[in-house]
């Protein structure tokens, strides 16, 4: 039969993807709790990355590891020439409170999905690669893979993320925001509290000014923007006047030129309590800037049709409030798709210890194995979809380089 941009997806090559994903899943079920009891944070899976990178070899892969000079990545590619697919396994806990984000169940529908679509890699004719992105929640690992090649020639690239109950599964329209995140470091005048205050330069003060200004600038920014801070250091005892103090903060919007210019405001905030205070001021960048994330329309309907056919939810979305992710700079030079899994009763938020505890159920992982079978479905009718796959290979990811001859 000869293909056209109205062809349904091969039901028969739909109902083996599907089998296949049934066939793992008590493996990658596994995988994916010994995760969630693991919690190793950002840079640290070391055994989350093993235990994925060997489920992957035994299916069929072929691994390497230290993907991009990190060394908790990993590449395990499948090469059929063709159209390259890239499947994005994350697998990092925030500090403290585990996978509170639910990266067990990324790790586990991408893994799902990848062993599902591995023995069809020929009849697809694509090259499939599950890619180990380590640090999405603190160090950007993604940004840093890009920049190291590992994205290199890659023409679509999917991941899903799990979200708190009663989200639509439709991912179209849908963004996250751009985030920076900086340390400011003011430096003023240790002295005796008690013998000589007025010999010193208070850089707790500076610190604390720093945070009424930001507080007050809230009131003035839109709603859709978002800064955070804490004070990280502000003094060691009460008789000594402390002559360093250390502010962490972020700020976040949904397009690059706002982000910009709510960091300049911000920063301004802290200059200002410099100036009030007679200290010091140092700002610098503590992770790489994370970019706003695009969702392609025709994967996101591919992903879509793929949802209906489980029952879900996929009335148009309005848009989610916050949040961000090293994806939205794939995002940004490769068509991608990262829509949201809307996991059962769990009716708290994101980022918190319910949350941890509802990525670890039944019915996480239920749903978790229905996302890795529409994110198989759908880089098979993206592959199957003439003009679709031509784009996406013009579309491979090439990164720009600087020569003698200038920037190619």
């Amino acid at each position: 039969m000869e293909l056209t941009d109205t062809t349904p997806a091969n039901p028969a090559l739909r109902t083996a993807l599907a089998d296949g994903v049934e066939t793992w899943k008590p493996r990658v079920q596994a995988l994916a709790r010994q995760i969630h009891a693991h919690k190793e944070v950002s840079f640290e899976e070391v055994r989350s990355a093993q235990a994925i990178a060997a489920l992957l070899e035994e299916g069929g892969f072929v691994v390497e590891r230290g993907t991009g000079g990190l060394a908790t990545a990993f590449t395990a590619s499948a090469d059929s020439g063709g159209l390259t697919v890239a499947l994005c396994v994350e697998y990092d806990a925030l500090p403290d409170i585990g996978h509170a984000c639910g990266h067990n169940l990324i790790a586990g529908a991408s893994v799902a999905a990848a062993l599902a679509l591995r023995p069809y890699v020929e009849e697809l004719g694509i090259t499939l690669k599950a890619i180990g992105t380590p640090a999405e929640e603190h160090g950007g690992g993604k940004v840093l893979m890009l920049e190291a090649g590992a994205f290199d020639g890659v023409g679509l690239a999917l991941m899903v993320h799990p979200v708190q109950d009663g989200l639509t599964y439709n991912p179209a329209g849908t963004s996250a925001q751009a985030v920076g995140r900086y340390k400011a470091t003011f430096t003023g005048k240790a002295a005796h509290a008690a013998a000589a205050p007025h010999l010193a330069v208070n850089a707790a003060d500076a610190a604390v000014l720093s945070q009424v200004a930001v507080g007050l600038l809230r009131q003035q920014i839109p709603g859709d923007h978002r800064v955070a801070l804490y004070v990280a250091e502000a003094g060691h005892v009460t008789n000594i006047i402390p002559d360093r103090a250390v502010v962490h903060f972020e700020c976040r919007a949904f397009t690059l030129p706002e982000y910009e210019a709510l960091l300049e405001r911000v920063r301004r905030c802290f200059e200002g309590a410099a100036l009030a205070t007679g200290t010091m001021l140092d700002i610098e960048a503590t992770e790489p800037l994370y970019e706003p994330l695009l969702q392609d329309d025709a994967l996101a309907a591919h992903w879509t049709e793929a949802m209906d056919a489980f029952g879900k939810d996929t009335s148009p979305s309005a848009g989610l409030s916050g949040g961000s992710t090293d994806m939205g700079n794939i995002s940004q030079v490769i068509p991608s798709l990262h829509p949201w899994l809307s996991l059962p009763g769990a009716n708290v938020a994101i980022h918190s210890h319910a949350f941890a505890a509802l990525a670890d159920t039944p019915e996480a992982y239920g749903v978790m194995f229905e996302a890795a079978t529409a994110l198989a479905w759908t880089v098979a009718a993206a592959a199957s979809t003439p003009t679709e796959r031509e784009r996406f290979i013009q579309a491979a990811y090439r990164r720009r380089t600087v020569t003698q001859e200038g920037t190619s």
